[in-house]
């Protein structure tokens, strides 16, 4: 639990700087991915949830 909460922690973290710092590149962001069609953007969801899923599989191997 406390992994999960430290991940959502700095999940928030790093997606407040994006809104704090640098709002016209969220807005450009955007609009890029409006141009990307339906089915790639889901394939890249789907990619982008089983690398993180691989990613906390191995450092919680590694890390006990």
């Amino acid at each position: 639990m406390d992994m999960i909460v430290l991940g959502l922690g700095m999940a928030l973290v790093f997606e407040g700087l994006v809104f704090a710092l640098a709002p016209w590149r969220l807005e450009q962001a955007l609009e890029l991915i409006r141009r990307i069609p339906l089915e790639t953007r889901r394939a890249i969801g789907l990619g982008a949830v089983a690398l993180g899923t691989a990613i906390v599989w191995v450092a919680r191997s590694l890390g006990g």
